[in-house]
């Protein structure tokens, strides 16, 4: 038989060797890298099929119906019965919810926040701003405590901030985030949840996020739990070029900005600088999606919003909650914040005929997917450490029971990577027989069901 060598160079063998060996470890990096999936809850997945691409352009089309929502434009009672200005906008909003509260037996409560804005940069003079909600209560004495919200602005604006009787249709910004709110309150209302799911829609953003701020600085003096806050601004999926109509960002914060000087040396020496409670609500937004397979993927963005720009969930970040941002994959800029008009061929204004209204559903359906599935899950557990009391290659994790949980999922993933790659069942004290010097680990709540809380990141325990 004759003998078949390779490679007589030393060199080259060595080369080949190599290659041979970084495809190996290139195809393990590739197996450890799948992401874990959570189990989906089949009544979930019924109630997000109910989600309507038709009902979200009937609201988009009768928020743009009111010609300008501006913050500062009419909302006497005139211009209410004519169905202009941002005071009709919003008692059409609230008329909404009561219509979805009448339809499921009074499950709803429909409330308003109201409060004066004074002068400021884009206020001229002092103003009401209302924010409209409705709460769904949870079932379970305990869990109804805990809270999810998701919220949209329901004001716009065009060329001019401080037009307040031109044209400021604002389809996609922001009447495709406030559409995601008042569709998964139809949708969700229908169902019942241990915990409370708040559906808001905002006024006062493009002024300077004065109703979220009002309404997040109300959560907090009240003590609120809010566990986690989905704010959709622009959703619309653009119909220009470059769209990626299977992608929507989730933009979320790092460091929050209360955090004492030792919490943030804690952190630098931790390497948790990608952990912020805020991270964690994105990756959830991510594995939630993956188990109820959405026809639009979660891209997560590790910044705060986009580049020196902002949105409603800061207001909640900067309040202490965590919070994130839907939007589109790709802005057309000739449509936001302009007037309705062409100029040298190109079409200019935020009108409904430029919004993909199947995107805005596919939106929905992750929001409601999400909203749905931390309303049903235990808390999360309480307590969480990390041992480091023993110099060992191992991890052991503790942490206290959370209630109605039936079992836990300890998560890691490299130090360097975006979302959590392994998961294991386990109880505590849970030994994990990787180096806690490599990954970063949390522990997530179980029910019967198979619904998961938060994922919570350990502290050090010495």
């Amino acid at each position: 038989m004759r003998k078949i060598v390779l490679n007589r160079n030393p060199e080259m063998h060595r080369a080949f060797l190599f290659l041979i060996g970084a495809a190996v470890v290139f195809a393990g990096c590739t197996l450890r890298a799948q992401p874990p999936a959570a189990a989906s809850d089949p009544q979930i997945k019924t109630a997000l099929s109910e989600i309507s691409p038709a009902q979200i352009r009937s609201d988009i089309e009768k928020l743009v119906s009111f010609q300008t929502r501006s913050t500062i434009s009419a909302q006497d009672v005139a211009s209410i019965a004519a169905g202009h200005g941002v005071g009709a906008a919003r008692e059409w909003i609230k008329s909404e919810f009561e219509r979805y509260s009448r339809d499921c037996g009074g499950c709803l409560e429909v409330k308003t926040d109201s409060f004066t804005q004074p002068v400021s940069d884009r206020v001229p003079l002092p103003v009401v701003l209302t924010n409209v909600y409705a709460v769904l209560k949870g079932t379970n004495p305990e869990d109804a405590k805990r809270i999810v919200l998701v919220t949209g602005h329901y004001d716009s604006r065009n060329s001019d901030t401080f037009d307040t009787v031109g044209v400021a249709p604002g389809a996609n910004d922001d009447a495709s985030g406030t559409a995601v709110s008042l569709e998964c309150a139809r949708v969700l209302s229908k169902m019942k949840f241990p915990g409370t799911i708040v559906f808001l829609t905002v006024a006062g953003e493009e002024q300077g996020l004065y109703g979220s701020k009002h309404f997040a600085e109300f959560a907090k003096s009240e003590s609120w739990d809010l566990e986690a806050v989905l704010n959709n601004d622009v959703v619309g999926g653009d119909r220009s070029p470059g769209q990626d109509s299977k992608v929507v960002r989730v933009f979320s914060e790092s460091i929050p900005d209360q955090l004492s000087q030792s919490q943030l040396r804690q952190i630098g020496a931790l390497g948790g600088e990608n952990d912020s409670s805020s991270r964690e609500l994105a990756r959830y937004v991510t594995q939630t999606a993956r188990a109820y397979q959405t026809d639009v993927a979660p891209m997560l963005e590790y910044r705060r919003d986009r580049y020196l720009r902002g949105g409603d969930h800061i207001s909640f970040n900067e309040s202490g909650f965590a919070a994130v941002r839907f939007t589109e994959f790709r802005e057309n800029y000739t449509r936001q914040h302009q007037n309705v008009r062409t100029e040298n061929g190109i079409e200019y204004g935020d009108v409904p005929r430029f919004v993909n209204f199947d995107y805005v559903a596919n939106v929905a359906r992750v929001n409601a997917a999400v909203l749905a599935s931390l309303a049903s899950a235990p808390p999360p557990p309480r307590n969480v450490r990390l041992q480091t009391k023993a110099l060992v290659n191992d991890s052991t994790l503790v942490w206290e029971p959370a209630a109605r949980a039936v079992g836990y999922k300890v998560l890691w993933r490299a130090t360097a990577a975006p979302d959590w790659e392994h998961e294991q069942s386990a109880k505590s004290p849970a030994t994990i027989d990787v180096s806690k010097d490599n990954v970063i680990f949390a522990v997530q709540s179980v029910d019967e069901a198979g619904h998961r809380s938060l994922p919570i990141v350990p502290a050090p325990e010495r």
